[in-house]
């Protein structure tokens, strides 16, 4: 019998992904290829400290929000 793999649905700016259970924020942004020193990272509508990545693990439904810094003036 095969072990049935569980996946996390959760969504980022505004698309559904599902992902291996135990990922940390900083695994999503790894596997996404997003650059931290451009992005402000919002967590269930909560500013995310960066160095608090790798601690914080990602649950079902989780709603991430990347904001892309854009310079100008």
């Amino acid at each position: 019998m095969m072990k049935k793999i569980n996946k996390v649905k959760i969504r980022i700016n505004g698309k559904i992904f599902n992902l291996k259970p135990k990922m940390t924020l900083k695994d999503v942004i790894i596997k996404y290829k997003i650059p931290l020193k451009k992005v402000a990272i919002e967590l269930n509508k909560k500013i995310v400290n960066k160095q608090q990545l790798g601690k914080i693990k990602i649950k079902k439904f989780d709603k991430i929000e990347i904001v892309h810094f854009i310079g100008g003036g």
